[in-house]
């Protein structure tokens, strides 16, 4: 533990916005942080309104980031950019450049070309920069990355991902249609289903395996209310020789977030759900079926950091939130001592970089009707990963 919290500054995350409490209250949870300045919104009125909840006083409180870190910057350990996706990369490039760590939320930017601008920048300035891939915080996901790496599931053959939600074609009591923000309504290079959900499944799979995509095969539709990209299916082909299966939607009704993972060892399986997160489902090789949860003796969930509440007292997604904040904090102070930094828990840009390359050869295959390969990462990274 730091002596005192580390002082961070939000850019977005507004009381109106779908994810800004979350990362207020997580940031918060264990003591590592104090969100002590911020530009929550455009909206001048929702700007001072969120702050005042926030515990943000007036003078800290700026109408533009890019005046916020002009004056802020030397009192502040890092920021985090919670604005819509397609306005990340101008922000996170000039924080970086600005000499101030950035924590992103995912997923970092719209195409390979705007995360590769990004990654030089960080490069050129020695950065630190770090995304919030909240569903790795699950301590029973941590849990199955250990029982991977260990060996307990034999050679890993192949997996099954999914994440259906219903927002798209799920109406409200009154039959009326519901209303995304307006950002998620358009889609660019990679249509912006690809950014909202397929980045957890891509990185959750690299969490869990170590393991990289090779070749992908794609199918997409719109099957909802509006005109953009709401269902994809997608076999893939990953290092290592692992199969794959790959399902995202918005237009799945009876999933509220319907997030699974599935996989498939030699000597055992393993699936988790995340509507039931503190339980992990083992089947092995001779019929045997177990239940782990931290009331096990688990090797990673049940460690005392996982523990805010006995079992039986569901931790959940905002405490997930709050596990990866706790390793950031750690990534950031090593950074601080001495401009490095590794964490097996927390990714900068280079996985974000595999991400968009994945995606954009999901779109060619389906394009092209055919197997493509993926691209590879050539940017790398000397202070993490």
């Amino acid at each position: 533990m730091t002596a005192s919290p580390l002082a961070l500054a939000f850019i977005g995350g507004a009381l109106d916005s779908a994810v800004g409490y979350t990362h207020y209250a997580a940031c918060r949870m264990d003591g590592r942080w104090q969100l002590v300045a911020g530009t929550f919104s455009t909206d001048d009125t929702i700007n001072r309104e969120t702050a005042k909840a926030y515990g943000v006083t007036p003078e800290r409180t700026y109408s533009h980031w890019s005046e916020m870190i002009s004056k802020e910057k030397g009192q502040l350990d890092a920021v985090v950019i919670l604005t819509p996706t397609p306005s990340h990369q101008p922000i996170v490039t000039e924080c970086l450049a600005q000499g101030v760590a950035v924590i992103c939320e995912k997923a970092l930017a719209t195409s390979s070309a705007e995360i590769e601008e990004i990654l030089t920048t960080r490069n050129q300035h020695n950065g630190f920069l770090a995304i919030t891939y909240n569903y790795s915080g699950y301590p029973m996901l941590r849990e199955l990355r250990s029982l991977i790496r260990s060996g307990e599931l034999g050679r890993i053959l192949h997996f099954q991902a999914e994440m259906p939600q219903e927002g798209f074609r799920r109406v409200d009591s009154q039959g009326e249609k519901p209303v995304p923000q307006d950002w998620r309504l358009h889609d660019g290079e990679i249509p912006t289903i690809y950014l909202d959900l397929a980045v957890h499944l891509h990185q959750l799979i690299h969490y869990l395996t170590g393991q990289h995509p090779l070749q992908v095969v794609a199918d997409q539709a719109k099957c909802g209310w509006f005109d953009v990209i709401d269902n994809v299916s997608c076999l893939c082909r990953y290092s290592a020789q692992i199969m794959g299966q790959l399902w995202f939607s918005k237009s799945a009704l009876g999933h509220r977030n319907g997030l699974k993972i599935r996989i498939y060892g030699s000597d055992a399986s393993a699936e988790w759900l995340q509507a039931n997160p503190e339980e992990l489902h083992i089947s092995h090789a001779d019929g045997r079926r177990q239940i782990l949860d931290r009331g096990e003796t688990t090797e990673i969930a049940g460690a005392s950091r996982y523990t805010r509440f006995k079992a039986g007292h569901p931790a959940g997604f905002v405490e997930a939130f709050a596990n990866l904040y706790q390793d950031i904090a750690a990534g950031l102070i090593a950074y601080q001592a001495s401009s490095q930094w590794h964490s097996d828990e927390v990714y900068s840009g280079e996985l974000a970089l595999e991400g968009t390359n994945m995606f954009a050869a999901m779109i060619r295959s389906f394009k092209q009707r055919k197997w493509v390969n993926v691209q590879t990462t050539t940017n790398t990274d000397s202070s993490q990963d």
